[in-house]
């Protein structure tokens, strides 16, 4: 069996023997790890991966390090970032460039269009990478891979980076690419009354901030949201929903191994947000963290993608339990065996791909 067919087949399994249970209001799903029945371990493919990264870390830990040399150290993190992943797309998705005027300047988009006739849907992406790092060409395939799946015209945004830019650049950015979007559909051939928001990480943070920010504005583009592990809790402050503690994750095996990679996210995100707001906001706004804000009740429905063993994990449950307990239809689906930025891996992790699946079933169960 070549591994072309035997990671679709894969991706396929993982439509099998999906658990959905009620959990604090919200229907919680959970993937199962696609070629075994363990559990609370790594899917053996993220194993790899990890152990491989596990080495290059402790290469880095082995040099010396300034920690007063800021652009150093975002030079090293942006190395890091992303995974050459592959292009799964099966029909032809047209990729254009196109930069429009912003407040800050311009904003590059990249722009997927499926070959499906007619007004599509619209998703705007916005990638993740902690608001320092990441890019358009990280998450292209993701990108593309929905736009086929989803009949949609997705739509990726190139906003501006911390430290060079600190907040409210890239949230700015954001907005005003969705808000070009809404403005613009009848040239890109895309239904106003059908645009949702998306991202990764920071992107998901990026993205459910933006739909707070179209209801306070009563401008009312985004219609869903489809939040991929964000963090939307940047503050950890302890509220009704949330109360991280490392017992919330159970670990059968490489505990060495998992227990830190959860906790090292924890430990890297507090610089991360000190580079994104350089003192410009409180980090309990609820642009910053929106599981803090009065105003969920307005949000469309959304669907929640988790890691097994992501530090975010338990805040977007939180966010999940708020949301629900808000009145905002809410679907959670947490993909066992797998860690933060999975999504990156689509082509090898058949979790990724699944995901760009669910997005796509749900998109056209609300855009009816």
């Amino acid at each position: 069996m070549s591994n072309t067919t035997s990671y679709m087949n894969l991706v396929s399994k993982m439509s099998e023997d999906v658990q959905t249970i009620q959990k604090r209001g919200f229907d919680f799903i959970v993937k199962r790890i696609p070629d075994s029945d363990a559990t609370c371990e790594l899917d053996p493919r993220v194993l790899q991966v990890t152990l491989q990264a596990a080495e290059k870390m402790a290469a880095m830990e082995s040099e010396s390090f300034d920690p007063s040399d800021t652009a150093g150290f975002v030079t090293g993190i942006r190395a890091m970032m992303g995974w050459n992943n592959d292009d799964v797309t099966k029909s032809k998705v047209e990729t254009t460039y196109k930069t429009i005027d912003g407040t800050n300047g311009p904003i590059p988009l990249r722009i997927y269009t499926p070959a499906n006739e007619g007004i599509l849907p619209a998703v705007v992406f916005f990638h993740g990478g902690g608001f320092i790092g990441g890019s358009v060409d990280v998450v292209e395939n993701p990108c593309k891979s929905l736009a086929e799946k989803a009949g949609a015209v997705v739509i990726s945004v190139d906003y501006r980076l911390a430290p060079e830019h600190a907040y409210p650049a890239g949230l700015t950015d954001c907005f005003e690419a969705v808000t070009w979007v809404y403005e613009h559909a009848d040239e890109m051939h895309v239904n106003p009354q059908q645009i949702a928001v998306s991202g990764d990480s920071a992107g998901g943070n990026l993205a459910t901030v933006c739909t707070l920010m179209d209801i306070e504005k009563g401008t009312d583009m985004i219609k869903f949201q489809a939040l991929i592990y964000p963090t939307v809790n940047m503050a950890g402050v302890q509220t009704e929903d949330f109360n991280w503690s490392i017992d919330q994750y159970e670990i059968r095996n490489y505990s060495e191994l998992i227990t830190p990679m959860i906790k090292g996210l924890a430990e890297s995100g507090e610089l991360f947000f000190s580079l994104y707001l350089q003192s410009k906001a409180e980090i309990t706004d609820p642009h910053v963290s929106p599981l803090l804000s009065d105003k969920l009740g307005s949000m469309p429905p959304t669907l929640i993608a988790t890691a097994e063993f992501d530090y975010l994990k338990v805040e977007c449950e939180a966010y999940a339990a708020k949301l629900a307990r808000s009145g905002v239809p809410t679907k959670l689906i947490q993909y066992n065996g797998t860690d933060h930025a999975f999504m990156d891996k689509i082509g090898l992790y058949p979790q990724a791909e699944d995901l760009m699946n669910e997005i796509a079933k749900e998109m056209k169960r609300v855009f009816v």
